[in-house]
C-alpha cells in the first residue's frame, strides 16, 4: 500500500510540475534571453579595448647598443644618465655572466636612431655604439 501511494504522489508531482506545451507551436525553440547579457557584453567588451591600448605591441626595428661591460657601478651611472637626458626613450639593460650590457630605445629607422646615437657617443666620451635590428616596442596608437 506504501509503494502506490508513493507512486500516485510521483505522478502527481509530475503533471503538477510539467510545462503545457500547447502554447508552444511545433519545431520551434523558444528562447527567454536575460537582458543583463547585453549589459555584461558591452561591459566585457570596453575592458577588452582598455586592455589591448594597455598592452606592448612589437615590429620590427632599431636599438643602440651601448654598453658591454663588468663593471656594475659604471652600468648603472650609463643607466641613470641616459634615463635623465633622454626620458622619452627606455634603455634595456640586463646580465649575461659576466658582462652587463645596455641597449637604448625604440626606434622605427635607423635615420631615428642616428640623433640619439651622436649624443650618447658624446655622452660616454666618443664610445662607438652599434645598430641592432630586433623587435621592438611600439605604441599602440
Amino acid at each position: 500500500m506504501k509503494q502506490l501511494f508513493i507512486l500516485l504522489l510521483a505522478g502527481f508531482a509530475n503533471d503538477a510540475f510539467s510545462q503545457s506545451y500547447d502554447s508552444i507551436p511545433q519545431n520551434k525553440v523558444v528562447v527567454f534571453k536575460d537582458y543583463r547579457l547585453d549589459i555584461l557584453a558591452r561591459k566585457e567588451a570596453e575592458l577588452n579595448a582598455a586592455n589591448y591600448k594597455k598592452q606592448i605591441h612589437s615590429a620590427q626595428g632599431y636599438r643602440l647598443m651601448v654598453l658591454n661591460t663588468s663593471d656594475k657601478d659604471y652600468a648603472f651611472k650609463v643607466r641613470a644618465e641616459l634615463l635623465k637626458k633622454f626620458p622619452e626613450q627606455k634603455p634595456y639593460m640586463w646580465y649575461t655572466n659576466p658582462y652587463i650590457r645596455i641597449k637604448f630605445g625604440n626606434f622605427r629607422t635607423k635615420e631615428e636612431a642616428d640623433v640619439y646615437k651622436k649624443q650618447i657617443s658624446d655622452m660616454l666620451g666618443g664610445a662607438t655604439i652599434y645598430y641592432l635590428e630586433e623587435p621592438i616596442e611600439v605604441d599602440p596608437d
